[in-house]
């Protein structure tokens, strides 16, 4: 099992690193682990957790981390991709409770040569599925070009 710090492998920074680790990747998956506490990006002290709709930018944070593994394991710069949007987004709670240590399981389903993605998430709590979606994804060559291109 891996243990991978998220700083390593993802453009963000604090505090917007939200998910704690990369616990295992491979070809086409990846599974990330956070732990919900007081100190979590978003934590609402009244209902002591974060909102679970929270959890399509967990599940973005998970596929870039997959992506980062894979650019670390062939030895390139990890590079920043977009998070395009979200389809069939299910929360089954309102809220990831403190304490909670939730997994989040990605697996790429669509990748064209354009550089976009379609990954199939969910968010995992004590075996129960909590949040699941559809996550449509952008990864550019060059992200820079990309972005002036486009503003």
């Amino acid at each position: 099992m891996l243990d991978i710090d998220m700083s390593a492998l993802i453009a963000h920074r604090d505090p917007m690193v939200l998910i704690d680790s990369l616990i295992a990747f491979d070809e086409n998956t990846a599974q990330c682990r956070v732990t919900i506490t007081p100190q979590s990006a978003f934590y609402d002290t009244q209902c002591e957790g974060v909102p679970s709709y929270i959890g399509s930018e967990y599940m973005a944070q998970a596929i870039a981390a997959y992506a980062g593994a894979h650019d670390l394991d062939s030895q390139r710069d990890i590079k920043i991709g977009f998070l395009l949007g979200s389809r069939k987004i299910r929360c089954h709670q309102p809220f990831f409770h403190n304490k909670w240590v939730l997994e989040v399981h990605v697996e790429k389903l669509i990748q064209d040569e354009s550089g976009l993605s379609v990954f199939e998430c969910k968010i995992m709590h004590q075996e129960t599925c909590i949040v699941e979606a559809k996550i449509n994804v952008f990864q550019p060559a060059d992200p820079m070009k990309f972005i002036k291109e486009n503003q």
